[in-house]
């Protein structure tokens, strides 16, 4: 499993998680990571950039995973989703612990998008993109990855 399946991370940490990473990010920085959907075209640059001065993935991996739990959270607070704990299924078929359910009931790992990107490059993988092309938001968004969508269970 991933390194941060091995972090074994849970549904109800995300929330924090992803407010953890803001306050580092943004520390001294004007960041602009708001959890709007516009920020995650922030989140593509970031990670443009670490794969354009040669980060190792394995050295890197903490702030994935930052970018992941951040990535989820616009979705929780923009697209109506719920943060859950895999099950043993999802976990194989997703390679990560958490991920979201949204409101139609299509299950997304955003901590595998965000290793998707850095892998890819965000020309082929944008998480902007993936936002707006996000099968099963709600239609009003709620104010305040993954791979291929997995049906319910």
């Amino acid at each position: 499993m991933s390194d941060v399946g091995e972090q074994l991370m849970h549904a109800e940490e995300m929330r924090a998680r992803a407010a953890d990473f803001v306050g580092q990010a943004t520390a001294g920085n004007r960041l602009p990571l708001d959890y709007s959907e516009a920020s995650l075209r922030l989140v593509d640059f970031l990670i443009d950039g670490l794969r354009k001065h040669g980060a190792d993935e394995a050295r890197v991996s903490g702030v994935l995973a930052g970018l992941g739990a951040y990535v989820g959270e616009v979705l929780v607070r923009r697209a109506g989703a719920t943060w859950i704990d895999f099950d043993a299924d999802q976990r194989a078929y997703f390679v990560q612990p958490v991920g979201v359910r949204m409101p139609d009931g299509r299950v997304w790992s955003p901590l595998g998008k965000v290793r998707n990107c850095f892998e890819a490059g965000s020309r082929r993988e944008s998480l902007r993109t993936f936002y707006l092309t996000l099968h099963g938001r709600s239609r009003r968004s709620r104010g305040g990855p993954g791979l291929s969508p997995m049906p319910p269970s």
